[in-house]
């Protein structure tokens, strides 16, 4: 024992100095030589990993790994598809709000106007209504700040009036025939976003609802919706899904449902880690026996999508419109503990004929988003025979109408955008704001007047005798903007109507401004034409 002893006193002091030796080797191999870098991964290590850490240690100035860390990821997933995308934690909330159905705020519709922030509407039961705040009212301070006059965006009110429910602020307001600020402490709570914009009896039996996304709470609002409708007589449908684009794909297979007989099969979606998942209808719709016609544009996509493909499928009502956009990939989104998110596409969907609408999306996403401009260029949006599908994309729906995948849901009637009464002038007063802007002035500037009507169509009326077009062109030529006698003319029509229709949603909201309109919107005008030839 003793021997064993002595003999290991002589040989770990040259261990030691062998491992050294080693180590300091090794450390050599990762420090400059000869203004050279030897960089070497064990194949064990995380490569990315491995270079963040490098490059925090060895760089030859200081970095933030976490800023490098946030700068690679969205590089990495454009390697993916366009809708694989990664949320910052600053973003994920307002990015989350409207799926969610709702957010913390004080429950107000706003416009800055001459710099000042002007209450359009509140909204019905929310805080700034239980303590009466009014349309028309100016918020001229948030907590003791002044916000008139100094410029604000539409951002900047809005950071300001958003908070936690439950947290508090005090608002003044300027109010008409009042000389004193108004002070006002409200109490943010939940505020409701609505995803069914209008439901309203275009006749004594034909309903028309507009959906603008497929929430958290829109099958519900749907349900609402319905009802309130078949107590007015609905016996026919219109289904607006323009500039609807979409949102979860359980609502759009529980909306589906409600107008499928039982078994019929909705949607079906499966990747390489999700095995195939169908959805079939149980019969237990409301709207199984109503006639339907459903609206699509370019805009309308994904959950929009399903429930246009499911009914086209079926050979469930007719759509009408413009080509959909084309997307059929199924996200999903997972949290990082920083609060972050990462949406990625886990599957694609599938229309019942079993086609597959998702457009191509190889040449990277800003040809992708910009598609549409091309469908444009091509003619698309002014002629059915433009629309450039392969034959190879052709399926068949039980009673033999063809129907395509491979980019969008194309409309069993094309209805081409409409360039009726569209003039230089219009065209410049529309993309200035000039028309609403004028609209919202002349609502605020004779709101005491206006309210006094009882509903939107008496409303409507009056303000067809005021001659408001004179009115407006002298607006437009204080703006700038004059017009040829020959364009005024040509756009009168068109013009009259988005005027009296804006004021009327300054009063009334959307329940008053979309049965205005109905007149110069020739898709619905022709889903009315086609609910008419089948009754």
């Amino acid at each position: 024992m003793e021997k064993q002893n002595k003999k290991w006193v002589i040989i770990m002091p040259i261990i030691l100095a062998l491992m050294l030796v080693v180590g300091i080797y090794i450390g050599n191999g990762l420090k400059v030589e000869n203004e050279s870098s030897q960089f070497f991964i064990y194949p064990q290590t995380n490569k990315l990993n491995a270079l963040l850490n490098y490059i925090e240690e060895e760089y030859v100035d200081s970095v933030s790994k976490n800023k490098l860390i946030e700068g690679a990821i969205p590089v990495i997933l454009e390697e993916l598809d366009p809708h694989s995308v990664y949320i910052p934690a600053e973003d994920l909330q307002e990015t989350n709000e409207s799926l969610q159905g709702n957010f913390d705020g004080i429950g107000i519709e706003f416009n800055i106007l001459t710099d000042t922030v002007i209450v359009i509407n509140t909204i019905v039961g929310g805080p700034s209504e239980k303590v009466g705040l009014m349309a028309g009212d100016r918020i001229v301070m948030v907590d003791d700040s002044l916000i008139a006059g100094i410029g604000l965006s539409s951002n900047d009110v809005v950071k300001l009036l958003k908070g936690p429910g439950g947290t508090k602020v005090k608002v003044g307001i300027m109010r008409k025939n009042e000389p004193e600020i108004i002070d006002f402490e409200i109490i943010r709570d939940k505020i409701p976003m609505f995803s069914v914009d209008v439901a309203y009896m275009v006749d004594d039996s034909t309903g028309y609802l507009k959906m603008s996304k497929f929430s958290k709470n829109t099958y519900e609002e749907f349900i609402d919706a319905i009802k309130k409708l078949k107590a007015g007589g609905m016996q026919n449908l219109i289904l607006d899904l323009r500039g609807n684009g979409g949102g979860f794909l359980d609502v759009a297979v529980n909306i589906s449902n409600e107008f499928l007989d039982a078994g019929k099969l909705i949607v079906y979606h499966e990747g390489k880690a999700r095995p195939k998942r169908e959805s079939f209808s149980n019969a237990n719709g409301m709207c199984i026996n109503n006639k339907l016609v459903v609206l699509i544009d370019e805009q309308s996509a994904s959950a929009s999508e399903i429930l246009a493909g499911a009914l086209q499928d079926n050979d469930r009502g007719i759509i009408v419109g413009r080509r959909s956009f084309g997307k059929g990939l199924v996200q999903e989104q997972t949290q990082f503990p920083d609060g972050s998110a990462l949406r990625l596409t886990v599957a694609r969907y599938y229309t019942p004929t079993g086609r597959c609408i998702q457009r191509p999306y190889g040449n990277g996403t800003f040809d992708y988003y910009h598609e549409v401009v091309g469908r444009f260029e091509q003619g698309e949006f002014y002629d059915a025979d433009s629309i450039r599908v392969a034959d190879s994309l052709k399926y068949f729906t039980p009673k033999g109408k063809v129907v395509y995948g491979g980019g969008g849901i194309i409309p069993d009637i094309f209805v081409p955008v409409d360039t009726s009464g569209i003039s230089d002038y219009f065209t410049r007063v529309r993309n200035r704001g000039y028309i609403y802007q004028f609209a919202f002035d002349y609502a605020d500037q004779h709101r005491e007047k206006l309210s006094e009507f009882k509903n939107y169509k008496e409303l409507a009326k009056y303000l067809k005798r005021k001659k408001l077009l004179n009115e407006f062109v002298a607006y437009t030529e204080k703006k700038g903007v004059k017009g040829k006698p020959d364009d005024i003319r040509y756009s009168t029509e068109l013009i009259n109507t988005l005027i009296i229709g804006q004021i009327v949603r300054n009063i009334f909201n959307d329940e008053g401004f979309y049965p205005i309109i109905q007149d110069v919107d020739m898709t619905l005008k022709k889903a009315i034409e086609i609910i008419e030839l089948e009754k």
